[in-house]
């Protein structure tokens, strides 16, 4: 789950089979009572009707986890970007990043820093959409040292400048979830 809508569906379906949530956050929700086999069943079921999934076991809630983590601070923290990656994430599992940085990369099959630098360009693809903010003020927000640092990691992975981007009819964004 990414977005507030995305929380109001969930806790939607949970509603719908009779569960009190207390919370319902990126990737977790906290559930009053315990869920039996017949409702985790139905719930899975309506949740992939939807475009979600349950997590059960603890790797892959690991990795949803980081991801979370990745795409909150990337898209919603901005003044948290200054911080160390590494540590930010290893402070908010309370886990060793060696461990989380290998569980990512064999589940995966890219690493953390990759995927969080896809969620990056993600980033500056709406920012310039948006047309509001110059490359320069786009740089700062997301902490690239300078202008020439964002554009050749933007044309490494989009093939486009960022000014050629911004000059395309199709901007071809990729949704967070398919990253």
């Amino acid at each position: 789950m990414v977005c507030a809508r995305c929380k109001m569906v969930v806790e939607s379906e949970f509603e719908k089979l009779g569960l009190q949530t207390i919370s319902v956050e990126l990737g977790e929700v906290e559930l009053q009572d315990e869920i039996n086999e017949h409702q985790k069943e139905v719930l899975l079921k309506n949740l992939q009707t939807l475009g979600f999934d349950l997590l059960d076991d603890k790797k892959t809630k690991t990795i949803e986890k980081i991801k979370n983590l990745i795409i909150d601070l990337v898209h919603h923290k901005n003044n948290d970007l200054k911080i160390n990656l590494s540590d930010y994430l290893a402070e908010n599992l309370s886990q060793d990043y060696n461990s989380l940085s290998n569980l990512f990369s064999e589940i995966e099959n890219i690493t953390i820093e990759k995927y969080f630098i896809s969620q990056k360009i993600e980033k500056v693809k709406e920012l310039l959409i948006y047309n509001e903010l110059s490359l320069s003020e786009i740089a700062d927000i997301l902490n690239y040292s300078n202008v020439a640092h964002l554009s050749n990691q933007f044309k490494k992975i989009t093939g486009f400048t960022p000014t050629s981007f911004k000059q395309l009819k199709d901007k071809n964004r990729i949704q967070i979830e398919n990253l």
